[in-house]
């Protein structure tokens, strides 16, 4: 759980002043902290550790069969690390309607069959902040910033063997994949890490570990507001 009086480190207390700003007297509106990282970085441990409210992001994935998904080059497999494999358009307007109105339908997404099995609808309740996970958030920084509602981006990093070992474990036991597909995605991953980490860092997250990625968080929670980010990409 989120805790905004600490000071460790990463506390909100040591959160740099330029990525801050002090709470007025107005009510503060409902925004996001887009939480992102490599496949297996512990985007999902971290966003429930916070005791926020989470949007998944995965859930936005394309269907399996949709004639847009992208392949991996030189392979017949589906690239789903592909920023093209998913609905940012979808993601983009639940985040809007959560921070008007409180609450969205959202689809509900089964990796293992890359199939939506149904929608639920998700409730903010009066929480001013909620987090939004999963691979491609930093791909809508820029577009959660003109709309004035993100709080923070941050991209989880760490050791490239770690997350291919988290990863690969996660997998199995959710039955994601076939398991010759999740070893070729998780080796490809794996050498590519610090190329995806670097990426999402120019799009607008800042990469830190999860104890910096709390104190951030906290600050959020505070009312802290970030900087606008000085990187900018698109979808």
């Amino acid at each position: 759980m989120l805790d905004t009086n600490t000071t460790t480190g990463g506390s909100p207390a040591r959160v740099n002043a330029s990525h801050s700003c002090p709470v007025n007297s107005q009510p503060i509106p409902t925004r996001v902290v887009l939480l992102t990282g490599p496949s297996g970085s512990g985007k999902s441990h971290l966003a429930a550790r916070t005791e926020l409210p989470v949007l998944r992001l995965d859930d936005f994935y394309k269907e399996g069969d949709d004639p847009t998904l992208p392949l991996v080059p030189g392979s017949t497999d589906i690239d789903w690390d592909s920023v093209r494999s998913w609905d940012a358009d979808a993601a983009v307007a639940a985040i809007q309607e959560l921070c008007r109105t409180g609450r969205t339908d959202v689809p509900v997404y089964d990796i293992s069959t890359s199939s939506r099995v149904g929608r639920e609808t998700l409730h903010m309740a009066r929480t001013p902040l909620f987090v939004a996970e999963g691979i491609f958030a930093a791909d809508i920084v820029e577009r959660c910033q003109e709309l004035g509602v993100l709080a923070d981006a941050l991209c989880l990093r760490g050791r490239p063997t770690t997350t291919f070992r988290r990863r690969l474990l996660r997998d199995l036991r959710e039955s994601r994949k076939s398991v010759p597909f999740l070893l070729r995605r998780g080796w490809r991953l794996m050498r590519a890490e610090r190329r995806i980490v670097a990426r999402q860092a120019a799009l607008g997250a800042h990469p830190c570990n999860k104890e910096e990625a709390l104190g951030r968080l906290a600050a959020a929670a505070a009312g802290r507001c970030r900087r606008t980010p000085t990187a900018r990409g698109t979808v």
